[in-house]
């Protein structure tokens, strides 16, 4: 994934409300930007971080930048636009990086399912085999030198994990698929602390024949733009 036109830097001076955050832009002046993502952000929003952003060409928009990439002291990279990590798959599968995957006859997005209603990100028909229902998830928790998933409790990824399980029973193929987009993470498990129901989900998910996968995102940066891509799997631990 490249970005048109090519992102900024800026430095972070706080975020608030969930979906705005403070910045201060290369002239020094600050601004608020816009930031696509409900997730608690832990480790993703220090103050003084750099903030890579894009710029809309929407002249209706009240805030024309948005958050797309956190650099840390540390120096990894993490892309914080969660509704990157549907599109990062999206490519990944297309370019049959997701090994899992290939061989798919179509793709459909947003794809009503289950009892619950709910959409499943993906859904891919093959010629001589069953369908596959595929979730996507974005991980970008560290601690420990670890991934973890959920950052906060996720009543909606409980319901996802539900459904999947729905899904496998009824004859057809569950993926969950982790779209790991922190560059400092290596491996990627459920995050019990946060949310115990949803590790004990993902446990029984496992049990019933949902097939858990992780892709992590490789960034590459020169002269001073930056591309995204899926590269390959790490893994998942129970």
């Amino acid at each position: 994934m490249k970005f048109t036109p090519k992102l900024k830097k800026a430095t972070l001076v706080k975020r608030y409300k969930r979906f705005l955050a403070d910045v201060i832009l290369e002239d020094q002046s600050e601004t608020t930007i816009h930031c696509a993502n409900t997730g608690a952000m832990t480790g993703c929003a220090t103050p003084d971080d750099i903030v890579w952003y894009s710029t809309s060409d929407n002249l209706k928009r009240k805030y024309p930048f948005s958050w797309e990439i956190t650099q840390t002291a540390q120096n990894d990279l993490i892309c914080v636009n969660t509704i990157r990590a549907n599109q990062l798959v999206e490519e990944a599968i297309k370019e049959n990086t997701v090994v899992e995957l290939s061989g798919y006859k179509t793709l459909s997005r947003e794809v009503k399912y289950g009892n619950e209603n709910s959409k499943v990100d993906f859904l891919l028909t093959f010629e001589h085999q069953v369908d596959a229902f595929v979730e996507v998830k974005s991980v970008t928790l560290l601690e420990d030198n670890k991934g973890f998933f959920p950052d906060a409790v996720t009543i909606r990824g409980q319901k996802h994990l539900r459904e999947l399980i729905e899904i496998v029973e009824q004859g057809n193929q569950a993926y969950l698929l982790f779209a790991v987009l922190h560059s400092g993470i290596y491996s990627v498990q459920a995050a019990s602390h946060i949310d115990s129901k949803y590790a004990e989900l993902l446990s029984l998910a496992i049990s019933k024949g949902v097939k858990v996968i992780a892709y992590k995102a490789k960034f590459d940066e020169l002269d001073g733009d930056i591309s995204i891509k899926l590269s390959h799997q790490i893994p998942v631990f129970a």
